[in-house]
């Protein structure tokens, strides 16, 4: 009589039986589950490493050994060395009770004794399969749940979480910060991230933009005026940096700042003190600064346009904030976030993305960063006509051209790391999703994972 082995994947159990009484007995016992069959420990082998059960119901005694254990303990041997995660359940004959026993005390997740009972099988069958969703539920959250995310950030990627942690050890100082990156990729939310992990959240974060004012205008934003100091001035009016006494100043487009007001912030910055436009009166404010630009400044400083004594006062810890096409699967998480956002605040019934839609999300080179995601998003969510937006409704190609150079081992390296968060992210962290979008065994993720440090 031939022997069996059966692999549970959900909806799918794959049989090695080449026993038709053992196969028809165990195709009724899991009369649920879609059947698959081998016949020998080549042919089980080839099945687990294409199909990743998580359980594996195994005989011991198979060919070409069915009267011994020989064959059984080296599939054994070879599934968890292969797939450590692996659920294998042993069957055996009554007076084999202490192969049983060796097989567990091998790694084997639990045994049975022969002749099989559907009932105990089945609960002992629901129950592996019950572990290894808990067991992926777990890596789940370990692989999306950033430890080092700041408030309002989105994203998990390794670049944004070299910033978050760079944040989370400046936030409790008062070191003044100079975020620079290009436009749109999210300056503005990183320094009220930074301002809500400081010992100054409970006051005001002030933020005001240099070169969205009039150079006119500027000074009286930021300094204040008196009553009667120029023509309009009807009443005393505090600035800006005073309004942000005890809290945070966040002047954004530092780098077109006026020379003239150049000069006036530096003595701030020394002194502590300001005072109104028309005023006598010394008034110390204290706040903390935080400034952010898309400017090169070191250029700005060769060309005179930026004071360099200025930009030592400001940067005390400089931060660049990348942009988001060097942020591997962000676009996918921050198109989720801003989808569930706009799809409550405008009513509007949609669901998710199209596979064509995350293909194109994830290989989009984003010019205009997250700010460009945010407006594609919303005019999706306004304009698809079902129920999960399409790359039409983005506005964007079905297919985009990666970039990459050509050092090969580098380039090789960087694309596996790129697509494994690309597929935690389209997944969204879900492992046994991710390893089929992938096209490999859950165990060889497991693998990749590790190699990549992706796991914690």
């Amino acid at each position: 009589m031939r022997n069996a082995v059966v692999v549970i994947n959900p909806g799918k159990v794959l049989v090695i039986e080449d026993d038709p009484l053992q196969q028809m007995h165990l195709r009724a016992a899991l009369d649920s589950l879609d059947l698959l069959e081998a016949y020998d420990r080549t042919e089980a082998l080839g099945l687990l490493r294409e199909h990743a059960p998580p359980v594996v119901l195994l005989d011991l005694g198979l060919p070409p050994d069915p009267h011994g254990v020989t064959e059984g303990f080296r599939v054994l041997e070879s599934i968890l060395d292969s797939a450590p995660g692996t659920k294998v359940i042993v069957m055996t004959g009554q007076q084999d009770h202490d192969h049983a026993v060796r097989a567990v005390g091998c790694g084997a997740y639990d045994f049975h004794l022969k002749p099989i009972q559907t009932e105990r099988i089945r609960v002992t069958l629901d129950r592996a399969l019950h572990l290894t969703e808990l067991e992926d539920e777990h890596q789940r959250r370990l692989l999306s749940t950033s430890h080092t995310s700041l408030p309002g950030v989105v994203g998990d990627s390794p670049a944004m979480l070299k910033v978050c942690r760079t944040i989370e050890r400046v936030a409790p100082s008062d070191l003044s910060v100079v975020l620079t990156g290009e436009s749109g990729t999210g300056k503005e939310v990183v320094a009220r991230a930074l301002h809500a992990l400081s010992a100054r959240r409970s006051e005001r974060f002030v933020a005001i933009n240099c070169a969205a004012i009039p150079d006119t205008l500027l000074e009286a934003e930021l300094f204040g005026y008196e009553r009667g100091a120029f023509t309009g001035a009807v009443k005393q009016t505090q600035g800006k940096i005073e309004l942000a006494h005890r809290g945070t100043l966040f002047l954004d487009e530092i780098g077109d700042l006026p020379l003239s007001l150049q000069a006036k912030l530096l003595r701030f910055l020394q002194e502590r003190v300001l005072e109104r436009i028309g005023g006598r009166r010394e008034i110390e404010v204290d706040v903390r600064v935080i400034c952010a630009t898309h400017r090169d400044l070191g250029k700005l400083m060769a060309s005179g346009e930026f004071r360099e004594d200025l930009y030592y006062r400001l940067a005390e810890i400089g931060v660049h904030i990348p942009p988001l096409r060097e942020r591997d699967g962000d676009a996918v998480l921050l198109a989720r976030y801003f989808l569930t956002q706009y799809a409550s605040s405008l009513g509007r019934k949609v669901k998710g993305y199209t596979s064509g839609a995350l293909r194109a999300l994830d290989t989009h080179r984003w010019p205009g960063n997250v700010r460009e995601l945010q407006n594609r998003v919303k005019r999706a969510v306004i304009m698809a006509e079902s129920p999960r937006i399409r790359p039409e409704d983005l506005d964007l190609p079905a297919e985009a051209e990666e970039i990459g150079d050509l050092d090969l081992r580098s380039c090789r390296e960087r694309a596996e790391h790129a697509v494994l968060r690309r597929a935690l992210a389209r997944s969204e962290g879900n492992l046994s999703l991710a390893a089929r979008l992938l096209g490999v065994s859950r165990p060889t993720l497991y693998d990749l994972l590790r190699q990549h440090r992706l796991r914690s």
